[in-house]
Formats: structure tokens, C-alpha cells, sequence
């Protein structure tokens, strides 16, 4: 009997955060389109760059996502446009709930070779107040 009453007893279920970014573009059928994709990724940069508190201009973000677009310019199998596109969104729903960390963002946009994004805020000791402005 004791057995049968733990057994009744309701666990609490955790739901993880989630967008259901890739099922919304299933749903609406653009799924196979790179382009929206891209769009909706250029869409939420600002936002991103934001959160993660990278120092580094939209122009270059954007390029480097490009360029990433175009490396997969030639697949041409459905098949496999479809699974890059889902992926893709995942990504970027991981992105956005915050479950990548700075550096994986990092190497997605700049590579291994990271600058020291803080040198531009270093500040000599002599530095004028204007210097001081300037480096925001």
C-alpha cells in the first residue's frame, strides 16, 4: 500500500524555456528558405549583442553571418537545406534563451582569433577626461 500511494504522488514536471522558433517556420512553410532565416537573424543581432555584451559594430556581425550564409551557398539537396535551416533556428533560439556562452558567440563570429575587445577601453594614466568619454 505504501508502494501504491508514492506512486500517486505527483512529481512537479520542469518545462525548460523554449521559442519553438524552427516548429513556427515549419508551420508556416518557410522552413527550406534560407532567406528568412537570415532576416530574422539580422532581426534579433542588436538584441543579442546586447545580452551577451559583445563590442563589436552590427556592419562586422553582419558580415560575418553573411559569410557564413554564403559558404553553404552550393548544397542544392532540399533535404539538407531544410535540416541547415532548422539548425539554424535552433541556434538561434539556444542564443537568445541564453544558453551559449560569450565565447561561443565569439568564435561564430570572429573564429579562433579573438582581439582583446577591451584594449580600445584601456585608458593611459595621463588620460584626459575626454579620453575618458571617448572610449564608450
Amino acid at each position: 500500500v505504501v508502494l501504491e500511494v508514492a506512486s500517486k504522488q505527483s512529481v512537479p514536471k520542469f518545462k525548460m524555456a523554449y521559442l519553438q522558433l524552427s516548429k513556427q517556420a515549419r508551420e508556416m512553410g518557410v522552413i527550406a528558405r534560407p532567406a528568412m532565416l537570415y532576416k530574422k537573424i539580422v532581426r534579433e543581432m542588436p538584441r543579442i549583442l546586447m545580452i551577451y555584451d559583445i563590442d563589436m559594430p552590427l556592419k562586422d556581425v553582419r558580415g560575418a553571418i553573411r559569410t557564413k550564409f554564403y559558404e553553404q551557398k552550393d548544397i542544392k539537396d532540399a533535404r539538407v537545406v531544410e535540416m541547415l535551416v532548422e539548425k539554424g533556428y535552433m541556434s538561434l533560439e539556444t542564443t537568445m534563451l541564453q544558453h551559449k556562452q560569450k565565447a561561443h558567440l565569439m568564435h561564430f563570429l570572429e573564429g579562433y582569433t579573438v582581439p582583446m575587445e577591451a584594449e580600445r577601453k584601456r585608458l593611459d594614466p595621463d588620460a584626459s577626461i575626454d579620453d575618458q568619454f571617448a572610449r564608450n
